[in-house]
Formats: structure tokens, C-alpha cells, sequence
């Protein structure tokens, strides 16, 4: 770790020549442009046209110039946070641009209007697109830093935010992994002092967050003075050459100062005295920095007249922006899911191919080295992946290493949310990047993943499809392992309620081959669930024909017959066969539908089984309390209530955690002596 201070002398104090009388006079024009836009925004909401979350920037003026002056719009990357206007205005967004954020409308660059006012960006110049989930973008700066590096791009990426949202975890995972990976990322905490009301004294015990890092290696620790822009330009430029260089990362602590409240939805009057709030206004940057234009060679009149320069532009801006167009309420489902990669050759997901069959374990990983080996732009990393002889805990990624190296497949950190969200930030360097991480060892740790994943299911939806993460995330799921809580457990019920993704299950090895190409080569976010209980179990063997792939939202008949529909999915779908199997001894047709895919679900495969049937049970290995099952039963029962001559069954686990002793995770998990009782109870009703 190097550290260097800033000399808060004043103005100029850190250079011994500061900018010439034009540079001033362009600094200065910007500066006041953010200003007028930022004092403007609350009139807004007054005249009730919008810009109902605000944060006012003022008092952040220096860094956020030096922070917008220094990236390079269309070369690097930049991650601003809410409180960003001026570094946004000065990074390459015009005042209209950001007048409609403001008031979100339909030309909103960043969202056109889907997202928060004062989220502002413009991915078309590399101004990110950043959620309200504050600081979590610090792990895709980082993620894209490292695609960064892997493809040797002139490219620094800037990661901006408060110093209170340092205290989160993922803040502390990015910048460990950056430091790691010696990445060329730049991360700037604009300290003025508060979390909303929170002081800074509640949130750490250092004076300077940046204080906090000061043990990592490979990483530049810069203090300047964030209201003033000579000195933040000063720590700029040492951060971006420290980047560049291929040392490391860089840290720099802006002291700045919030001369207003949080935001328009708080009153800081209820937690500052007036004396601070008089303490606050006097230091206000903009009159600062015109005070020092003036003592270095800029005209009054030339500022005076940039000020009606600057007011003339805001006000044509502002008329042009409130008749512009509001978003489509008929185009909301437009980028949600991008459209996925179709095989030509199997347009339903079936083959009649017979030959050597081979286990599921197999198939995912001669399926994933095919895939490596058609797209040298295709990366898997997580935990324990790399392993020369393993593979992973299940050896799915076993001799990947070896043949594809180091910078395609690596070990990630022990954090399932660095894993998750670098993922993110990856693959936004090129649509022809496709990452596939194994989110967690189990499925049931990846919960600490889930806020990256929430993350990631918005971007195509929140962006207008301007930023579209095409990542497969790979979950060993479920149990029959004796595994026990944390190894057992499913997770779909959750993820399925999860709009912007797809999540699919296989049950045989040809499917899951067939899924995971189709994942792996369509754009947008795929969960690929794994019955691990499936990975060498005979009955899931199937022989796969070459290039096999399979649909999103294709079900596939595994029984025909006409007594009884069971819809299922993953280990359950060979109990459904066995116990149709029994049944039909007893004179009883069932059809076995294997759903494979949940999100998106093949409706149309499962009503017309029911229209024929006229029963149906859902079986599932998940608990049936607020299972997956139930919205299946509740859309057989709303779409084909006339046809029904029962009630739908659901067959799935106690609502309990799984055991780890043997005897209590049978009296959990479902079996093929459960899922008959369930069908003899629909077929008798």
C-alpha cells in the first residue's frame, strides 16, 4: 500500500502552476452548469413534473469536475452513484440528458425512465447504467477491470461513491479482489461525512475510510481535498497513472462537504444544528473556485457571462425536455429477457438418436469444453474450479484448466457475491464475452450471491437493453446426498420469482448438455440448475448426439398416456416414471412430463396434456409450501379448470430444512413411494 495526503492549503497549493485563464474559464462553465442543473432539480418536484429522489451534489464539486474531466468518454468506464450529476455533466452527458433522467422520460439515455431520477448514465459512451443498491457496482468496476487486463484494452474503470456505502461487504471483496489481480480500477469515496443521517463515526473507526485498506498490497491510497478541483485533479492524475502502470488499484478520499440534506425525501435540520449548516454553506466550492478564476487571469465578465450562457441553455434544455416523450406503458416487457440462441437442429429439444449413454457429470463437462472450444471469448471461474486433479468439488470442471489456461478458467475468492457480480461487469466489455460461474459450491450457499443476481436479472430491463450480461450460473442443486442443511436444499421456488432470467433443470444427461449449450450461447442470465444427486445416477444416462442442444421453454413428454398428467422436474421426474411404471400394472395410463425448463415455462405442453388427461399432480423435490409447484398447480387450475375432474396434486418436501442423518432426510425428501401415494390420491378423487 502507498499513501500520499492532500495539502489542503487552498486552491493551486498542490501544483506549482496551476491551469491557464481558458482552462479555468472551461472548468468553470461546467462547474456552474452542474450547479444551476442541481439547484433546479427540486422545482421538479414542486411543479409535481418529476425528479422525486434527488441528491444534490453540491459540495462534492471538485472531485466530481476532476472525476468527469478525467475519464475519457467511449475509452473508459465509468460507475457513478447517484450523488454524480457534475461527473456525469462532465464526463459526457449533456444538460438535457440529464434533465430527462431527472423527470424520466422516455429519452432518458440512462433507462428512458425505468430507472430512479438521478441515476444518470449513457452506456453508449461507457457511462454505466448503476441501481440504487449502493456501492455494489464496485464489484462489476472490478469485474470489467479484469476484462480489462485479460484483453489488454487502454482502458481505466472509474468506481464512484459515499463513504458510508464503503461499509459494505462487497465494497471490501471488490477492492480485495482488485488488489489481488493488480487490476486497473480507480475507486473514489466522496466523503461528506454522512450516511443519510448516519455520521461517519458510526460507520468505522478510522477517521479516513480509505484508512480501512491501508494493509492491502498492490494498491495506491490517495487523500485530496474534494472541493476543490485542482487538488482532486491532482489525485486524478496520480490514480490513473498508478492504474495504468499495471501496479495495482488506486483509492482516492475526496473530503468534501453536503451543504444540503441527503436527498429531497430527508430534513437535515432534524440531526445538524445550524451552526454546522452555516459551517456547510461556507465552504461551498463553486463561489471558491470562482474567487480563485478571478485571482488567476479570468475577467468578470467572462464568468458573468458564461452564468448567462449556462441559464440560457438549462432553460431551452428544460423546455425541450418536459414536451419530450414519456416512456411506453405498452413496452414493458421490451429487454426484459433477450432473445435466446435457437438450434437449428433440434427446434423442440427431442432426439430419437440411440448409441453409448453417458452420465450427467460427463455431459456437463465434455459440454462446457465443446463450448470453450467453439468461443475463445467464453470464461468459467469460482470456487475450487481450477483444481489440477479435482474440478471442482464434483470434478464437472475437470481438465478445463489444462487445456483452456489460466485466464479463461481460475479459482475465484471464497465470495459467492464476487463471483456473481465480476461476472457482471466481465462480460460488458464485448456481447461476444460469455462467463460461466459456478455460483456457489452447493446452491445452498449461493444466498450471499443473491443481491448480485437481483443485480444482474435488471440490467437488459433497466438499461434498455443497452447493457445485457450473458452469463450461465451454474448450482448444484438439491439433495439424496446426505448432505444436510447448507448441501441439500433447493432453491428454484426463489429464483423462479425473479423476473430477467431463465432457470432451468435438467433430469438426463442429454438435456442437460442440451440446456447448457443453449445457455451458455444465448445472451442474457441463465441459472443452470444440477440435480446433484444426478451426476453419476444410472437412470439419468442418455446418449447425446452431437451438438444436441435444447430450447428455453420447451417441455418433453419422457410417458405418454391419458388417465393422468404428472408435471416434474429434475430427480423427481425419474419417481414420476418408476410410480407410472407401478400404476400401469394396475391398468392406470399416466403421462410424464419432464418441464426441464421453468422460466420460461412451457404452458402450451402442459395444458394440452391436461385438456387430455383431465388430472394432474406437480411433483417436486422442493418443499411443497411455496414451492415451484404451486404456481404450476395455480396455472393448471386458472387456464384448465373446465376440463379437470379433480383437484391438482403437489408431491414435494416437508416445510422443513433437510436433514443430514439418512433417516430424517427420507422423511423430507420425496420418493417414488410418496409420489404414488399422491397420484393414487388424484387418480381416486
Amino acid at each position: 500500500m502507498i499513501e500520499t495526503k492532500a495539502n489542503n492549503a487552498g486552491p493551486g497549493a498542490q501544483v506549482a502552476e496551476g491551469p491557464d485563464a481558458q482552462t479555468l474559464k472551461g472548468w468553470y462553465r461546467t462547474m456552474h452548469m452542474g450547479r444551476v442543473l442541481d439547484d433546479k432539480a427540486p422545482n421538479y418536484l414542486k411543479q409535481a413534473i418529476g425528479w422525486s429522489y434527488h441528491a444534490p451534489c453540491a459540495g462534492h464539486d471538485g472531485i466530481q469536475l476532476a472525476l468527469g474531466l478525467t475519464f475519457r468518454a467511449g475509452q473508459d468506464y465509468l460507475f457513478p452513484y447517484y450523488r454524480d450529476l457534475l461527473t456525469c455533466l462532465a464526463g459526457g452527458l449533456t444538460p438535457l440528458e440529464i434533465i430527462l433522467n431527472g423527470i424520466s422520460k422516455a429519452g432518458d439515455p440512462a433507462s428512458g425512465g425505468r430507472h430512479m431520477s438521478n441515476h444518470f448514465g449513457k452506456p453508449e459512451i461507457h457511462i454505466q447504467n448503476v441501481s440504487s443498491c449502493t456501492g455494489n457496482h464496485t464489484q462489476h468496476a472490478v469485474g470489467l477491470a479484469r476484462a480489462v487486463k485479460t484483453y489488454g484494452r487502454d482502458a481505466v474503470v472509474f468506481s464512484s461513491q459515499g463513504e458510508s456505502s464503503v461499509s459494505e461487504g462487497y465494497v471490501y471483496e471488490a477492492i480485495n479482489g482488485a488488489s489481488l489481480e493488480k487490476l486497473p480500477v480507480v475507486f473514489v469515496f466522496q466523503d461528506n461525512g454522512y450516511g443519510i443521517s448516519v455520521p461517519k463515526s458510526d460507520q468505522t473507526a478510522n477517521e479516513f475510510v480509505c484508512d480501512n485498506f491501508s494493509g492491502f498490497p498492490n494498491l495506491l491510497i490517495l487523500k485530496c481535498d474534494g472541493k476543490d478541483p485542482i487538488d482532486s485533479m491532482r489525485a486524478m492524475d496520480e490514480a490513473v497513472a498508478y492504474a495504468k502502470s499495471g501496479a495495482g488499484a488506486a483509492i482516492i478520499q475526496a473530503d468534501c462537504v453536503r451543504i444540503g440534506s441527503h436527498s429531497n425525501s430527508d430534513k437535515h435540520e432534524l440531526y445538524r444544528s445550524p451552526e454546522e449548516l452555516a459551517a456547510a454553506r461556507a465552504q461551498d466550492p463553486l463561489p471558491r473556485f470562482r474567487r480563485y478564476c478571478l485571482e488567476h487571469g479570468v475577467a468578470e465578465e467572462d464568468l458573468a457571462g458564461i452564468e448567462k450562457a449556462n441559464m440560457e441553455i438549462y432553460n431551452a434544455a428544460s423546455d425541450t425536455a418536459i414536451t419530450s416523450k414519456d416512456p411506453d406503458p405498452a413496452a414493458i416487457f421490451e429487454h426484459l429477457v433477450p432473445e435466446p440462441w435457437v438450434t437449428p437442429l433440434f427446434p423442440d429439444g427431442t432426439h430419437d438418436e440411440d448409441g453409448a449413454k453417458e452420465t450427467m457429470l460427463h455431459a456437463i463437462n465434455q459440454t462446457l469444453k465443446e463450448e470453450f472450444r467453439a468461443n475463445p471469448d467464453t470464461y468459467i471461474w469460482g470456487q475450487d474450479v481450477a483444481n489440477k486433479e479435482k474440478g471442482g468439488i464434483f470434478n464437472i470442471t475437470k481438465g478445463m484448466q489444462q487445456e483452456f489456461g489460466r485466464k479463461r478458467v481460475f479459482n475465484g475468492p471464497i465470495a459467492e457475491d464476487f463471483i456473481t457480480g465480476t461476472a457482471n461487469g466481465f462480460s460488458r466489455l464485448d456481447d461476444k464475452i460469455r462467463v460461466v460461474v459456478e455460483g456457489a459450491e452447493f446452491a445452498d450457499y449461493f444466498w450471499p450471491a443473491t443481491e448480485q443476481l437481483i443485480e444482474i436479472s435488471h440490467e437488459s430491463w433497466r438499461s434498455m437493453g443497452k447493457q445485457v450480461p450473458n452469463i450461465t450460473i451454474r448450482l448444484a442443486s438439491g439433495g439424496y446426498i446426505g448432505g444436510g442443511l447448507y448441501h441439500s436444499q433447493n432453491i428454484e421456488g426463489f429464483l423462479t420469482t425473479i423476473p430477467g432470467i431463465r432457470v432451468v433443470v435438467p433430469a438426463f444427461a442429454d438435456d442437460a448438455a442440451g440446456l447448457l449449450r443453449t445457455c451458455i450461447r444465448s445472451r442474457g442470465v441463465s441459472l443452470f440448475l444440477e440435480p446433484k444427486f444426478l451426476y453419476n445416477a444410472a437412470q439419468s444416462k442418455a446418449h447425446i448426439p452431437a451438438d444436441f442442444a435444447v430450447p428455453f421453454g420447451k417441455a418433453r413428454v419422457r410417458r405418454e398416456g391419458t388417465d393422468l398428467t404428472v408435471l416434474a422436474y429434475g430427480t423427481p421426474v425419474h419417481f414420476a416414471l418408476e410410480a407410472a411404471h407401478k400404476l400401469e400394472a394396475e391398468g392406470r395410463s399416466v403421462e410424464v412430463i419432464d418441464l426441464r425448463s421453468l422460466s420460461p415455462l412451457d404452458t402450451e405442453t402442459i395444458f394440452a396434456s391436461v385438456r387430455k388427461t383431465h388430472r394432474a399432480i406437480v411433483v417436486h423435490e422442493d418443499k411443497v409450501f411455496g414451492g415451484f409447484g404451486g404456481e404450476v398447480a395455480a396455472q393448471v387450475s386458472e387456464t384448465c379448470f373446465p376440463w379437470l375432474d379433480a383437484p391438482v396434486g403437489r408431491v414435494g418436501s416437508a416445510f422443513t430444512p433437510v436433514g443430514f442423518n439418512r433417516i430424517l432426510e427420507r422423511a423430507i425428501l420425496p420418493n417414488t413411494e410418496k409420489v404414488l401415494a399422491g397420484m393414487r390420491k388424484v387418480l381416486d378423487f
